[in-house]
């Protein structure tokens, strides 16, 4: 087995230089870094990176939770495609990830507790932000290095958060469907627990108020109110006395469980109801029809989480900081202007 001695001997360095390269040390130039690199790969020698970490009472592992277990949230792509960030900028920095696995908030507090009692992580990432929180309550308490993706609904100038403008989007989402002459928009999806919800029912209420529209709580279907699914949330729709000609959904998953449930019950869209929707995933584009929704960077939320998280990790005095992520309207084929709609 090659060793750190003679990498070092082959190189023409100090073992220590060799073991700066390895930690990715400033002090060292690009140039040795380089020489001493080549040298590794063509000796064969891999660093024992779990022994440097117990040395360094380091674990180069981040935690990541989510807001309900595993297994439920990869129902949803749009966890995937935040994990794909967070993955992408993890392996670029050398650190691991591990996965919470709670399946209530009672678990994935007592995991994160665990995870950092334990040393475990050294930092972590909520992939959630909840109006009343334990979790990073607790995070807080102890000085533990974290972010959140969403905004914080406390101490938000004490957290480092990588967000999306939700407020502003939804408003611009919502100003779309009443540029096409829809008055009657409803929101659905959400829970009113998550601080995402509280700001895009926000956005919501600001457009229709700016275009002297009425806000009526009868539009408004979140989670609690149809199951969080689209099956449920057409059927509240069709019992309405006055149904509504547009409807803002939460993310795309539910807006394309709602399009199916209303191609059962012989309602067009966009021809009898349109429909917007947030997040922008890879299958938006190829529904039928193709759907209207803003694009809010799923990648770079979780990319940016983790650049932040690691910085504070590397840097316990950095400064927190929000960060927004810009947002755009991606216009397709599952809207139309109210002439049109015979609904």
């Amino acid at each position: 087995m090659v060793t750190i001695k003679e990498v070092a001997k082959e190189a023409k360095v100090a073992p220590s230089t060799v073991s700066r390269v390895i930690a990715d040390s400033p002090r060292i130039s690009e140039k040795t870094k380089q020489r001493v690199k080549e040298v590794m790969e063509r000796l064969g020698y891999y660093p024992n990176l779990q022994a440097r970490s117990l040395a360094a009472k380091s674990t180069r592992t981040i935690g990541v939770i989510m807001p309900a277990s595993a297994e439920k949230a990869f129902q949803n792509p749009f966890f995937p495609e935040v994990l794909r960030g967070i993955s992408r900028q993890a392996h670029a920095t050398k650190y691991g990830i591990y996965l919470s696995t709670g399946t209530t908030q009672d678990e994935i507090h007592e995991e994160v507790v665990s995870m950092v009692m334990g040393r475990r992580v050294d930092g972590i990432i909520l992939l959630y932000s909840r109006t009343t929180d334990r979790t990073m309550e607790y995070l807080m308490e102890n000085g533990f290095p974290f972010t959140v993706v969403g905004r914080p609904y406390r101490n938000k100038n004490s957290i480092t958060y990588i967000d999306n403008d939700n407020v502003g989007i939804t408003k611009q989402m919502t100003e779309y469907l009443l540029n096409l002459g829809h008055t009657e928009i409803a929101f659905v999806g959400g829970n009113r627990d998550f601080v995402v919800t509280i700001d895009r029912l926000k956005g919501y209420r600001e457009a229709l108020a700016e275009a002297g529209i009425s806000y009526r709580e009868q539009y408004i279907f979140t989670n609690d109110m149809v199951s969080g699914n689209g099956k449920d949330a057409v059927k509240a729709l069709m019992e309405l006395p006055s149904r509504p000609t547009a409807i803002v959904t939460l993310d795309d998953l539910l807006a394309h469980e709602m399009i199916g449930s209303f191609e059962v019950c012989n309602i067009r869209v966009p021809e009898d109801i349109s429909i917007v929707s947030f997040n922008n995933l890879s299958l938006s584009e190829h529904s039928n029809p193709p759907l209207t929704s803003i694009d809010i960077g799923t990648f770079n939320l979780g990319y940016q989480a983790t650049q932040y998280l690691i910085e504070k990790i590397e840097d316990p005095e950095t400064e927190p900081k929000g960060v927004i992520i810009p947002a755009e309207l991606i216009e397709r084929k599952s809207c139309a202007p109210l002439i049109l709609t015979a609904l």
